[in-house]
């Protein structure tokens, strides 16, 4: 059983741009984010602690700016909090072990795919190829990711 923890040797490795993000429950800017537009097969993982967090057969064009998925790969794994910041009501999503800000989910995603948009922060992603799951230890997993055409 692999082990997950907010690893202080990853967080020293962090951009400015993802320490803020997963650090500093920060946010990117709409658009700009390295995983965005990523169609490849695989998973998503937390970028301090490796837990995997979504698949890329959940994931979604939501057109919000950010990349959206339907749900978390292994729900232990995402904890959903209340966040009263900028004048509204939402839940954040911040990884179980990690403790890393990954962003927000709302309830208006797909209807028929349960109909949540888990709107996620690139900068608190890794992207894992499908290829590269089993060799990285996330072989549990390939049963979540779509086959590669």
């Amino acid at each position: 059983m692999t082990r997950y923890f907010k690893d202080p040797e990853a967080i020293a490795a962090l951009s400015p741009e993802e320490f803020r993000v997963t650090q500093r429950d920060g946010t990117e800017r709409p658009g700009t984010g390295k995983l965005l537009n990523n169609k490849e097969p695989g998973i998503y993982v937390d970028i301090v602690s490796g837990e995997p967090l979504f698949a890329s057969s959940d994931k979604y064009e939501s057109g919000c700016g950010w990349p959206s998925f339907t749900k978390p790969i292994k729900p232990a794994h995402v904890t959903e909090l209340e966040d009263r910041s900028l004048g509204m009501i939402r839940t954040e999503v911040r990884s179980a072990h990690g403790d890393s800000h990954l962003g927000h989910v709302f309830p208006d995603g797909p209807r028929d795919r349960g109909g949540l948009r888990y709107c996620i922060n690139s900068a608190s992603l890794r992207f894992v190829h499908r290829e590269d799951m089993e060799a990285e230890g996330y072989a549990d997993y390939l049963n979540q990711v779509e086959d590669i055409a």
